[in-house]
């Protein structure tokens, strides 16, 4: 149960212990390069994330429209006592944490159960880390947060070992932006520093009516729009560009046939951008198009096979009555 007195001996445990990468990875300029000089355009969606991005996403996943957070949230809500009685973790390691919102209902399983276990966020930004460590540590007295400060892309080899039962949290469907052989290839990563009986618990946006899904991504509030358009900023800055977001509009749609959402910026008009850090010149024509996310959508069926080519024996399927999202607890042998 909650124990305030906790909270000073956990007091400085918010400091980040930095996780060197396996491999290298990418910046911004390397992305460019690679992905903006000649068509077909694209970045990887990471870069959405600065300051402004971040409040975005934010009210974003407040739209009526944009149904897998809350759903998600409800679904932890329902099933975290199942999940804490099946994995009784002593450490919940999340990968991509941001400020651990809904993580939260696995530690309120944990109070109501007298289970106890430790939890190490692991993300990229620092400040988020330590204040929402800062949060937790105030919320509940018992748990020891460790954050964890790096990048899941650049591998996992290098997290911090640990002694006991690890449930591994990888939440909001984060699975889709992947291409299916780099997801692949995660899982793998996640399954090569697994101890048997360990245990990873992902979320998937699920295949459903098209208009639902394209409604998702296309609020009618223009959120995600000017989510999409705040990458041109960020462009801007970390590249000495000039990059006009009045000359593009924000496009976003279900591909069918690649069960995907494919979120672009299209050109307006003729136009010619500088990358001074680049040192490089980019003529963009009508309708020319930059894809700046791609979100897959799973079945039933296609969210187990990616944990068991994962290497893990699915251990329950948690999913609303419409269908919309699933979680999946997968355990390690």
């Amino acid at each position: 149960m909650r124990t305030p007195g906790l909270k000073i001996a956990n007091k400085f445990q918010r400091v980040c212990v930095p996780v060197a990468p396996a491999h290298p990875v990418p910046d911004i300029v390397d992305d460019a390069r690679e992905g903006l000089l000649r068509p077909p355009r694209s970045l990887p969606p990471k870069y959405f994330y600065d300051e402004a991005g971040s409040l975005l996403f934010t009210k974003i996943c407040e739209t009526r429209e944009y149904y897998p957070t809350r759903t998600e949230d409800r679904l932890l809500a329902s099933h975290a006592p199942d999940i804490i009685r099946i994995a009784r973790p002593g450490q919940i390691i999340e990968l991509g944490s941001g400020n651990s919102q809904k993580t939260r209902r696995l530690f309120d399983a944990c109070e109501n159960t007298d289970h106890t276990c430790t939890y190490a966020p692991f993300d990229v930004c620092a400040p988020i880390l330590e204040e929402t460590a800062d949060q937790l540590q105030a919320e509940y007295g018992w748990l020891h947060v460790t954050p964890l400060l790096g990048d899941y892309h650049a591998g996992l080899d290098h997290l911090p070992a640990f002694t006991g039962r690890r449930l591994f949290v990888f939440l909001g469907s984060t699975i889709g932006n992947f291409e299916p052989g780099e997801a692949h290839t995660f899982l793998r990563e996640i399954t090569a520093i697994m101890n048997p009986g360990d245990y990873l618990l992902i979320g998937a946006d699920r295949v459903k009516d098209t208009r639902v899904l394209d409604s998702a991504y296309n609020d009618a509030e223009g959120i995600t729009a000017a989510f999409n358009l705040n990458l041109l900023e960020v462009l801007n800055r970390e590249l000495d560009a000039d990059f006009n977001p009045c000359h593009f509009r924000h496009k976003a749609e279900f591909v069918p046939e690649r069960s995907r959402i494919e979120m672009k910026l299209v050109c307006n008009a003729t136009h010619q951008i500088t990358l001074k850090e680049l040192d490089e010149t980019i003529a963009f024509l009508p309708d020319d198009e930059i894809l700046t996310e791609v979100s897959y959508k799973f079945t039933h069926d296609g969210a187990e096979k990616l944990l068991e080519e994962g290497g893990m024996n699915v251990v329950k399927h948690y999913e609303p009555e419409n269908r919309y999202f699933s979680l999946i607890l997968g355990q390690f042998i």
